[in-house]
């Protein structure tokens, strides 16, 4: 495990859990947790071994958005724009990227989660854009992905008339893929990413470059970067496994070649 001042990153074999820890302060975001989150995003994207990384916060919360109390001190932000990317490289890093939610998760935890390929919450989970009662617009990037996660009329009406919601009526409304009880949700994240981690890597590492590619290019555009993934994978010898582990009838064993 790799602990620096307000997140940890523990990685093993091909699975990694990067952990807001600043449990004194709910893991309210400071200067310090954006900077060292950043970069450690930044080298778990270049990490050609990783396949699933999951981001949680510690002490039965996830992230409540900044911490007032060190903003008003002057400890909050960061003055660097590229650090505001965090959510583009949970977005777009080749991983797949779950969110752990439990306790508070608003604001810029918010939309860090929505960054995220899949999320999955506890029962404790409370969410709250927040950004209005504290008379700011947002960040994270919260309105370019809610809508393709909710819809556009949800998403707005999430930012524009902001209240506590939880954890049901986040899987109702279809921000959270998977509820759990406090007691199953260890074992149903587990179960999850031991799911993720055991697909064909390359096949799953190339369906989420397709999801990616598919928010920016023409149908016709994108059917061919589809077209040309799908051919590699198929040549892969992952691919020749997974067939051949059907007729069988055994579980494929995968080494991402």
């Amino acid at each position: 495990m790799t602990s620096y001042e307000a997140v940890l990153y523990d990685k093993a074999g091909h699975r990694a859990t990067l952990t807001l820890n600043r449990p004194q302060a709910r893991n309210g975001i400071t200067q310090v947790m954006m900077d060292e989150l950043y970069a450690t995003l930044e080298a778990a994207a270049a990490d050609a071994d990783l396949r699933v990384l999951v981001l949680r916060g510690a002490n039965g919360d996830f992230c409540p958005g900044a911490d007032v109390k060190a903003y008003a001190a002057g400890k909050g932000g960061t003055s660097d724009p590229k650090k505001f990317h965090v959510s583009t490289l949970l977005h777009e890093m080749p991983a797949i990227t779950v969110c752990a939610i439990q306790g508070a998760c608003a604001g810029a935890g918010l939309g860090w989660a929505a960054a995220c390929d899949l999320r999955v919450c506890d029962e404790s989970a409370r969410f709250n854009s927040a950004f209005l009662g504290v008379g700011i617009s947002g960040d994270m990037g919260g309105p370019w992905l809610l809508p393709r996660i909710l819809g556009a009329a949800k998403a707005r009406e999430l930012y524009m008339l902001p209240g506590k919601f939880d954890g049901a009526e986040a899987a109702r409304i279809g921000l959270v893929n998977r509820l759990f009880t406090p007691a199953d949700f260890e074992a149903g994240l587990d179960e999850i990413v031991t799911r993720l981690v055991n697909s064909a890597p390359i096949a799953l590492k190339s369906m989420k470059a397709n999801f990616v590619d598919a928010e920016r290019l023409s149908l016709r555009e994108f059917i061919d970067v589809e077209t040309a993934r799908h051919a590699a994978a198929g040549r892969s010898e992952d691919s020749r496994e997974a067939f051949q582990a059907f007729v069988e009838k055994r579980t494929p064993v995968f080494h991402g070649r």
